[in-house]
């Protein structure tokens, strides 16, 4: 009889797992739970926001895909997990797992600042996405602030303790804004401050990628606040933890991540819902529970890439308890994105400061774009399959000796 891999999730992880593990299907038996019939591509959504790029573009139809596949599919959301007899309870549901990969994400708290409802803006799901599409029609010019709000992490495994999860759409709608009022003839009569609740700007990377993007924030006068915690937006301005504020007509915000609820329902979550893992992404205290991408504890900054490569480690970990294989693949946890910037202009950074600290790479080229372009087309029309591993491999062995490493 074959086992069943339960996967909840279809976003860069879920996807990931599913097609490293399909080729097995006389082995397993594989079920996808996940909210919507689409996988969501969230790094293309500031391109909706702020360039018109059609929504739709990013929701990837995975359900009929799988199906056709002999995958199945739920539609649905999860209430509660009961690890002890390995049951994942759906809409009222029971569905059965032999190995269960959580591969949810994390949810995106804009409840949690205060009068974000009314004056707040923010590109992390197609939603809230073409909302700002929408604002930005109408919008003459003024105050600009961009930032990203606290968010808190547990303690249980050893990761980085990040104050933001990733500040990288930060970055691309900073620039992405300034482009745009600048093709538009309002740049003169707009200010962009730009904010962090951290000590630096891009925690999550070195100082020469850091220090690339602050040489080109100047260059275009947009100002940067450091030290900055959100806890209000009001119709005039943005408040922080301090008291300070900044003067803001729009506010775009990345507001705090926080581990799904049914998490710590289900006994699974550290102390701050997120699930804790070893580094073959097991759960400390389930051995056939995984995790991947932004809900796994070890998953800092809370990265599509790094999603990937845990996908990856979560695969070959299930790959060695069923004897398919003699390897599970290391953790290697890096930075690496495409920041679009706006034109034909991006950045792509390649960093693992926050690890091993062996590079640190800030490339800013038209040739980057292209390659965010190319990646993004192939992601939606391939149904979130990425391209063979030894393109990744050659495209950043190139990259780390055009650049010397740091």
């Amino acid at each position: 009889m074959r086992k069943k891999v339960v996967i909840i999730g279809a976003g860069f992880g879920g996807l990931r797992t599913i097609y490293n593990l399909e080729k097995y299907k006389d082995r397993f038996d594989f079920t996808v739970i996940n909210k919507t019939d689409y996988s969501l591509e969230r790094p293309a959504l500031p391109e909706v926001a702020i360039e018109g790029k059609p929504v739709s573009k990013t929701q990837i139809k995975i359900k009929d895909f799988l199906e056709k596949k002999g995958i199945n599919f739920k539609l649905g959301e999860v209430q509660k997990i009961n690890p002890e007899k390995n049951e994942v309870e759906l809409d009222g549901e029971t569905i059965l797992y032999d190995y269960l990969v959580i591969a949810t994400g994390a949810i995106k708290d804009y409840d949690a600042i205060k009068g974000y409802g009314e004056y707040g803006y923010s590109v992390c799901d197609d939603k809230e996405a073409v909302r700002l599409y929408e604002r930005l029609k109408n919008f003459d010019g003024g105050n600009v602030v961009v930032g990203a709000a606290r968010s808190y992490f547990g303690h249980t495994v050893n990761a980085p303790d990040l104050k933001a999860p990733c500040e990288g759409p930060v970055g691309e709608i900073m620039f992405m804004i300034d482009h745009k009022l600048r093709k538009e003839g309002k740049r003169e009569r707009s200010n962009i401050n730009v904010f962090t609740p951290g000590k630096v700007f891009f925690e999550d990377v070195g100082d020469n990628a850091r220090n690339t993007v602050a040489k080109i924030m100047e260059e275009r006068g947009i100002k940067l606040h450091i030290n900055k915690e959100l806890v209000e937006i009001t119709d005039k301005e943005v408040v922080f933890k301090d008291r300070s504020s900044l003067p803001a007509d729009l506010a775009i915000i990345i507001p705090p991540y926080k581990a799904p609820e049914f998490i710590a329902n289900s006994g699974l979550g550290d102390d701050k819902g997120w699930v804790p893992t070893d580094k073959t992404m097991k759960h400390i205290k389930y051995d056939n529970i995984y995790a991947v991408g932004d809900v796994n504890a070890l998953a800092q900054p809370k990265l599509g890439h790094i999603a990937i490569i845990q996908a990856d480690v979560a695969s070959s970990a299930i790959e060695k308890q069923e004897g398919l294989t003699d390897e599970i693949k290391p953790f290697k946890p890096e930075v690496f994105c495409i920041m679009n910037m706006g034109g034909f202009e991006a950045t792509l950074i390649l960093s693992n400061a926050l690890y091993d600290n062996e590079y640190d790479i800030a490339w800013h080229s038209p040739i980057a774009k292209l390659m965010k372009i190319s990646f993004d087309e192939e992601y939606y029309y391939a149904h979130g399959k990425l391209p063979p591993d030894f393109i990744l491999e050659v495209s950043k062995y190139l990259i780390e000796k055009m650049f010397g490493g740091k």
